[in-house]
């Protein structure tokens, strides 16, 4: 057996399990919380635009969720085809590890072209469902802008995702990062250039941001040829039944999570704009932003872990498996709590950052303290669903990963806005996180009391 696949293999399989998650998590914290960052900033400089500030705000609001759709199926394929192929990389299966490398790719590029074309297609109706009807002329036209140039980059959206998976997955955490850094960094610089310097308002925002995403794009595609890690070949396209349906079943749960995230802002956006507009809209809409960013913190952390759970359940070795569980979930509480006292805290003035409006603030204030009053019961929903999605537990992971945007959160936004208005529509989300606790805790227990049970027989490299 080479050299590269043993020092893999024992890096993997022996590092202390704390120690192995660190030093995984490190990178993608990093890149994750770059990147959330760089999500934010469109609508940070946006809502600089010396007209319509708050119109331009809303429109980015609005087609977030054709985004977060384009990252569900860039995660369904990463995710699902980075499982597998660590997995087997665990059992010594390099051929199927190289060969769902491949696949899942090219599968990648095929949806992010359709999505191109029917995205562009069908514009209109997509943006008018997405506003409701319940934004000014302008704010629309604004909305059509933005999306046009953000369809665009949805192959390159896609595939960055699927590569930066499957590296992590791998254990080459540090090219993963590298890559996504690349991007933001990018974004970042151009977003005042194109925005404020150039004048291109938020056409600016949509092109850096496109721009950002090739760049990631590339960088992540040379980091895949270097090293031991797998290098795509069309040659090692598997279009079949099996290797589909293995990326369906791993990455299914990344796709009703990203999926129903578009989802639930959608609606979001609906029963924000009819129960206090556009700046209600606005408002929400920076309360996401930061919610997102202070939890792309902890799922950085969680994709530490993820390799580490694949990696070890495909060799066999269960106890290293539930060590690394719950190291991650209780620092990743930790993490939380100390996040929600402070955004709790200082909730005015963060809302304030991204807009200094008095009834944005009004609004995100309230419902930013209302998130960080549940915020730490995340770190345990968070690390159960990677958990169970890592080890192929399909179904179970794709429950998790539904309740928190869709099984729990869609009665939650129809009903307490028709109770409590506009203060319904801040604490829906809140609402739903506590009962998607409640849902994944009989999950989380079954599967670690099985692991529990089950002898540890390690998986034989072959050679």
């Amino acid at each position: 057996m080479a050299k590269n696949k043993i020092d893999r293999y024992t890096y993997m399989t022996e590092t202390p399990i704390q120690k192995l998650i660190l030093s995984l998590a490190v990178p993608t914290i990093i890149s994750m919380l770059v990147t959330g960052i760089y999500n934010s900033a469109d609508t940070f400089f946006v809502g600089r635009i010396p007209v319509n500030a708050t119109g331009a705000t809303a429109a980015v609001g609005i087609v977030f969720p054709v985004m977060a759709v384009i990252q569900a199926m860039g995660f369904m394929c990463g995710h699902g085809s980075g499982n597998y192929l660590s997995r087997m990389l665990g059992a010594g299966k390099q051929k199927e590890a190289s060969e769902m490398a491949s696949t899942g790719f090219m599968l990648a590029i095929i949806l992010g072209i359709i999505f191109l074309i029917l995205g562009n297609v069908f514009i209109h109706p997509i943006t008018t469902f997405l506003a409701s009807g319940k934004v000014s002329p302008e704010t629309e036209v604004m909305t059509v802008q933005y999306a046009r140039i953000i369809l665009i980059g949805a192959p390159f959206m896609m595939c960055q995702f699927v590569v930066n998976n499957q590296l992590r997955f791998q254990g080459s955490a540090v090219y993963a990062m590298i890559g996504l850094l690349s991007g933001a960094i990018m974004n970042m610089f151009l977003d005042p250039l194109l925005i404020l310097v150039l004048g291109l308002g938020i056409r600016g925002a949509a092109i850096a941001t496109v721009i950002g995403q090739i760049t990631s794009f590339f960088i992540l595609l040379i980091g895949s040829t270097r090293g031991e890690n797998i290098h795509l070949n069309i040659k090692n396209v598997r279009l079949n039944s099996y290797y589909i349906g293995q990326i369906i079943n791993g990455g299914i749960p990344s796709l009703f999570r990203q999926g129903l995230a578009a989802i639930s802002t959608i609606l979001l956006n609906r029963a924000s704009g009819v129960f206090g507009g556009e700046a209600a809209i606005a408002g929400m809409s920076i309360v996401s932003r930061v919610t997102m960013l202070v939890i792309s913190a902890l799922i950085g952390f969680g994709q530490g872990y993820q390799p580490a759970c694949s990696f070890n359940y495909g060799a066999g070795l269960r106890k290293r498996v539930r060590e690394g569980y719950w190291f991650s979930v209780i620092w990743g509480t930790v993490f939380l709590t100390v996040m929600a006292v402070v955004c709790f805290i200082k909730a005015p003035e963060i809302i304030g950052f991204f807009r200094k409006d008095v009834d944005v603030i009004a609004v995100g204030k309230t419902a930013l303290r209302f998130q960080c009053i549940v915020l730490p019961i995340n770190s345990f929903i968070i690390m159960t669903n990677m958990m169970l999605q890592s080890m192929g537990k399909g179904v179970k992971a794709s429950i998790t990963s539904s309740s928190k945007n869709g099984i729990c959160f869609i009665p939650a936004i129809k009903i307490l806005p028709l109770i409590l208005g506009l203060t319904g529509v801040q604490a829906a989300q809140p609402l739903a996180d506590v009962l998607t606790l409640g849902i994944t805790i009989p999950f989380a227990a079954s599967e670690l009391l099985k692991m529990k049970n089950e002898d540890d027989v390690p998986v034989r490299q072959e050679t």
